[in-house]
């Protein structure tokens, strides 16, 4: 309808124009008549004829000038025909385009939707998928947990009397529990322990016995020896202090103080004195002797005592040791449940979180969907709206130019001009107000499609936390698997650890009964030893005894002095026999001096009776005789004796 409107504007300024054209051609005939008056009147000039002549000129340049601005609205009626036809195509092309591009946003909406309706089935049924993976996920969660807590519950009470170890211990492993299975290793493995602990406890206390014992003993020789010692000491002391008496009375002698008188007391105390030095160093080898003996068995008796502190540190190490691990196990197990019951929190934390973000996503899938199509309800029917408004007013428009040209071309050529102008400026306002509607478009279309590629890049987010809640899980299940493959580990350490405990412990009582054989052999070794030694000192005294050295060497034979002993012990016998005769030679030529000097002595009594009248003349040469034997005689013989003895 709105097109045929301009061709009946264009149908009634072709009547008005050839209207006047009618018009205009009445007034032709007046020029014939006037030419026809002149011809019958041409011998007539008057002053109306001339008049009336210039009047018919003035009015054929008024009709000439007349057509030249008929000439003129012709030609801008064509133009603004040839105008109003371009701006009604330019309209009728908008207006398709307007159709066009409604159906396409038809058609895209249509799409739209066939798309969104297929992602959300794709969607539901990976949901469905989901839920069904994460409902058998639960389910064995749920029976793991309960198989956990089960076994946790059943692992508590492990001890195990003889009567129960006897009965599970005669069922087969298939037909046995866990917890069973599990406490028949547990009394296999800490009954020998308990059982070693009691013998470790036992042996402790005999030996801290022993060692009580021992120390006490230790107390006993070394308060002897102290004893002795002092003994010693005041001997030692009593032997210096006679000997420097002995200088004292020899110095007194060799000057010549002492009178002949006191001769015989200080021979006496001479004899007393040696005596007595004999005897003091007898029982000073004697007690150096019982002070070596002592001083070994005291050292014997602290390396015993060494070794069984080692023994019995050893011993407590190893417990210690052992309850470590126990104690180390246990606070393992310990972390292993806590940290079970932990991701079980965290699992279930996972759960709720994933149930809330469904819920949200479904609560924003369908808000959104709503305001979505509210929002393009609106908008197509604004649009409409609009187009409607815009197309009424165009037309309006159209028929109030074409009113205002066909006065504007009926009045003046300049109102054409303005009503030309008027129709550019109506154009430009048409082709602003077409183009804002483009861009309105444009912009709600991008909008349209942000708020399309926001929904789908939430729809992923949201997919991408189920994805990662999965993760999750799967790695908690792994984590627990590798939990219970550690334990298990631990277990045969455990294990092998008591293996290589029993196996030392088996070794190191191998090496207690070999060190015992062998100290019984060095024990009866030493007492063949101790029985030789005697037999030897009595062969030896024997043959000293004897003053033929063919029968002494005759009972050296006897008793082994040839090939049979060794070359060390055949040393010491002839070492021994020689020192022995060299002794009693000693003492042979000792007594016979003594019987020389008391012989010398009454010789000289018998002299001195006779020769009291000539005493007072020889007194000084028979001192200094007297005085050189003395001095001369016995103190070579001592000093022969020191010599001799000294290698003893």
């Amino acid at each position: 309808m709105p097109p045929k409107k301009p061709k009946d504007a264009k149908a009634n300024i072709s009547s008005s124009i050839e209207s006047e054209d009618i018009s205009l051609e009445t007034t032709v005939p007046t020029e014939d008549i006037s030419s026809s008056d002149e011809k019958y009147g041409a011998g007539k000039v008057t002053k109306q004829l001339l008049e009336r002549k210039e009047l018919l000129h003035n009015l054929q340049k008024l009709k000439i000038e007349l057509s030249q601005k008929n000439l003129l609205i012709d030609n801008l009626k064509v133009d603004h025909l040839t105008k109003i036809e371009e701006l009604e195509e330019r309209l009728n092309d908008a207006l398709h385009q307007k159709q066009v591009l409604a159906l396409r946003l038809d058609s895209q909406l249509k799409l739209q939707q066939d798309e969104n309706r297929k992602q959300q089935v794709l969607r539901k049924q990976e949901m469905d998928t989901i839920m069904l993976r994460q409902k058998q996920l639960e389910e064995t969660n749920c029976q793991l947990c309960d198989r956990a807590g089960d076994l946790r519950r059943s692992l508590r009470d492990l001890e195990l009397s003889e009567e129960k170890y006897a009965e599970l211990k005669e069922l087969p492993e298939d037909k046995l529990t866990i917890p069973e299975y599990v406490a028949i290793r547990f009394y296999e493995v800490v009954n020998p322990l308990r059982a070693l602990v009691t013998e470790l406890q036992v042996k402790k206390s005999n030996l801290s016995e022993d060692l009580d014992s021992h120390r006490n003993q230790t107390r006993s020789l070394m308060e002897s020896y102290e004893e002795e010692r002092r003994a010693r000491s005041e001997l030692e002391i009593r032997c210096q202090r006679v000997t420097l008496e002995l200088a004292d009375t020899k110095q007194l002698i060799q000057e010549g103080d002492y009178k002949r008188e006191n001769y015989d007391k200080i021979k006496r105390e001479r004899d007393g004195y040696e005596t007595e030095v004999r005897e003091l160093r007898k029982k000073l080898e004697m007690l150096d002797l019982t002070h070596t003996a002592l001083t070994k068995e005291r050292n014997d008796l602290n390396k015993e005592a060494a070794t069984l502190q080692q023994s019995v540190t050893l011993m407590q190490k190893d417990k210690e040791y052992l309850n470590r691990q126990n104690m180390e196990l246990n606070v393992r197990c310990a972390h292993q449940e806590d940290r079970l019951d932990r991701l079980q929190t965290q699992l279930e934390d996972t759960k709720k979180a994933r149930e809330d973000a469904y819920e949200k996503y479904v609560a924003s899938r369908d808000h959104y969907k709503t305001e979505y199509e509210n929002k393009l309800r609106d908008e197509l029917e604004r649009i409409r709206m609009k187009t409607s408004h815009e197309i009424e007013s165009l037309q309006r428009a159209s028929k109030e130019m074409y009113e205002r040209e066909n006065r504007n071309l009926r009045e003046t050529r300049d109102n054409a001009v303005i009503e030309k102008d008027r129709a550019l400026n109506a154009e430009r306002d048409v082709q602003g107000k077409y183009d804002q509607l483009l861009y309105q478009f444009r912009q709600l279309q991008l909008s349209s499609d942000s708020r399309v590629a926001e929904l789908l890049n939430q729809v992923k987010l949201k997919k991408f936390e189920l994805e990662r809640s999965q993760m999750v899980q799967e790695e908690t299940a792994r984590n627990l698997s590798l939990c219970q493959i550690e334990c298990e580990k631990h277990q045969k350490k455990l294990e092998v650890l008591t293996k290589e405990f029993y196996g030392l412990q088996t070794s190191s009582e191998k090496r207690i009964t070999e060190l015992q054989a062998q100290n019984s052999e060095k024990q009866a070794r030493l007492e063949t030893y101790e029985r030789l030694e005697k037999e030897l000192d009595d062969v030896t005294m024997q043959a000293a005894e004897m003053e033929n050295e063919d029968e002494a060497e005759r009972v050296l034979f006897s008793y082994g002095y040839g090939a049979n002993i060794p070359t060390t012990a055949k040393r010491r016998l002839k070492q021994s026999v020689h020192l022995a005769r060299r002794v009693l030679q000693l003492e042979k030529q000792n007594t016979l001096l003594r019987r020389d000097l008391e012989r010398q002595t009454a010789h000289s009594s018998q002299i001195s009776e006779e020769c009291t009248t000539e005493r007072e003349d020889h007194i000084a040469a028979g001192e200094k005789q007297h005085g050189s034997r003395f001095g001369e005689t016995p103190e070579p013989q001592r000093g022969t004796f020191c010599y001799e003895a000294s290698p003893d």
